[in-house]
């Protein structure tokens, strides 16, 4: 199966504080620098996980951008979509003792993707699959309908993740609802926070609620989370759920978050 990803590709700074931060001073932390972007950890995670994957996104030639390119194509993953001027966009990530992360983003050149900019061949694939912070604004928000209109002519289906409640609230629930409605994908993935900003499922769209430890609820049905020694990092779990049900189902989407949970940072070992 042949797995393309449309979103950003950006470098991640993940920070694991070993001990609570204290306003004005220093404290020692656990900090890796890597890839990461909701649709470049998808498409690492369908790659480590024996799919075939490619990453479509605007990115720059910068030196961030060039590490990002360099690590998704040393596993597996083709990267393809246009060359900006600008810069790579960043994400740093705060994560607590038991393994939840809050986030900073900048995007970058990503988010100024364009439709006119996407060619017909990089979509042509089994399953497309967005992240949801495409949808928060213009260009990008228009390419994502290009794209998927691209893919579903070429045999896709397509998956939505909405990647954050307070990017919905930004964008309003009913203007972010119609354009969910208006794409009207296959699946989506989702927290219980998005699922409240966004105001529940879609009919006629397999809803895919994540729950953390608590495991995932598919259309109401429940399943339990799939066992690890400790949760050292949640960021990027959902990520590998996605990228693990796409190719295998629920079982191996569990299986997958498991992983990465088990060690700092979203992108799958090597």
């Amino acid at each position: 199966m042949l797995v393309c990803t449309l979103g950003d590709l950006v470098l991640d700074v993940v920070v694991r504080p070993a001990r609570p931060l204290v306003v004005g001073s220093d404290v020692p932390a656990e900090t890796v620098v890597a890839p990461g972007g909701q649709a470049a950890n998808v498409a690492a995670w369908v790659a480590a996980l024996g799919g075939r994957a490619r990453y479509v996104g605007k990115r720059a030639e910068d030196e961030a951008g060039g590490l990002a390119v360099a690590a998704l194509a040393d596993r597996g993953v083709e990267v393809v979509g246009p060359i900006a001027d600008g810069a790579t966009g960043i994400v740093v990530s705060l994560v607590t003792a038991d393994g939840e992360r809050t986030m900073v983003s900048s995007r970058g050149v990503a988010a100024d993707l364009r439709g006119d900019e996407l060619e017909p061949g990089w979509l042509a694939c089994d399953h497309l699959h967005v992240s949801g912070y495409a949808l928060t604004a213009e260009p990008s928000r228009s390419a994502v309908h290009a794209a998927v209109e691209t893919a579903r002519r070429q045999g896709a289906r397509v998956s939505v993740d909405l990647s954050a409640a307070t990017l919905i609230d930004a964008v309003g629930r009913a203007r972010f609802r119609d354009l969910l409605e208006r794409l009207a994908p296959d699946a989506v993935f989702c927290n219980e926070d998005e699922d409240r900003a966004v105001g529940g499922r879609l009919d006629g769209t397999t809803w895919i609620l994540k729950r953390g430890p608590g495991g995932v609820s598919v259309d109401g049905s429940e399943h339990s989370a799939a066992q690890t020694r400790e949760v050292v990092d949640a960021t990027g779990a959902g990520d590998a759920f996605a990228a693990g049900w796409i190719l295998g189902g629920v079982g191996l989407g569990l299986e997958a978050a498991a992983a990465c949970v088990s060690r700092v940072g979203a992108f799958p070992a090597r």
